[in-house]
């Protein structure tokens, strides 16, 4: 007889840290820390991984559409300057721990040599970028160059209005005081617009995979894909950052349309 659903799941909770130990086990015995994986041979049952496949399930990063009507919602806000750095590929602790000392608005490059996070959402923890890759120059497309001009003349008439009580920090992410935000403050005010524009809610970060996904569609080769996102590998950019969804493959089946010979009907005005 079938085990009752509520079976199913109370093994798939129970079954969880099974597979997690043979992961770590394969992991152990791949450094040499130990020499064979004792769980290897038990087998978790099929039900069971499904139902931890539907757990892991990813909620979908944006569409282009859902980024443009984010950019569009965000076009007064007063950190629309960060934000358009959140969507080209950078993150969001490089994005928190970029200066103004590290941008040539006239040259329209910036340079990405330091990351601000936070460690259990109340320490802040700054240093070097996550690896040597991540340690980049990268051009800066005319948008988002303007949105920065835009925000630095801001700050300046808000460090003017607020005299002695400001405090310049040289960083390009910072409250009206001049204090630098840290990583929660920026979500926080991207999902207030989300909710606020009945945007679909996605991790900010997940801007990354949308950015390299729209960038791979639209020619740019892997070697530079890498390069942009700050990995060593161009394997790593596309395993994890390259996620075409049902709209990027529509280019795919216009090919295939020529497979069949017909003719692609034309669309009727309504």
């Amino acid at each position: 007889m079938p085990a009752p659903r509520s079976s199913v799941c109370r093994r798939a909770v129970v079954q969880s840290p099974l597979t997690r130990l043979k992961e770590a086990l394969n992991r152990a015995v791949t450094r040499g820390l130990v020499a064979v994986n004792v769980a290897q041979e038990v087998t978790i049952p099929r039900k069971v991984r499904k139902a931890e496949r539907r757990a892991k399930a990813e909620v979908p990063p944006w569409s282009v559409a859902e980024v443009r009507a984010f950019v569009l919602a965000v076009k007064d806000h007063r950190l629309y300057a960060p934000f358009l750095l959140s969507l080209r590929g950078l993150r969001l602790a490089e994005v928190c721990g970029m200066r103004w000392a590290d941008l040539d608005l006239d040259r329209a490059t910036l340079a990405v040599a330091n990351t601000r996070t936070l460690m259990g959402n109340t320490t802040v923890v700054e240093k070097d970028t996550k690896s040597l890759a991540g340690e980049r120059s990268l051009p800066l497309p005319a948008p988002a160059g303007e949105a920065l001009r835009s925000f630095k003349d801001r700050q300046a008439a808000e460090r003017l209005a607020a005299g002695q009580a400001y405090k310049a920090s040289g960083y390009v992410l910072v409250g009206d005081l001049g204090a630098p935000l840290e990583v929660r403050r920026l979500r926080e005010e991207a999902y207030k617009v989300m909710a606020g524009n009945a945007l679909r809610r996605v991790r900010l970060y997940d801007a990354r995979a949308r950015c390299f996904t729209y960038l791979a569609n639209h020619g740019v080769p892997a070697h530079l894909l890498a390069r942009w996102a700050g990995h060593a590998d161009a394997r790593t950019t596309k395993h994890w950052y390259v996620k075409p969804n049902v709209e990027d493959l529509r280019s795919a089946a216009d090919v295939w349309s020529g497979l069949t010979g017909l003719p692609t009907p034309v669309a009727r005005e309504m």
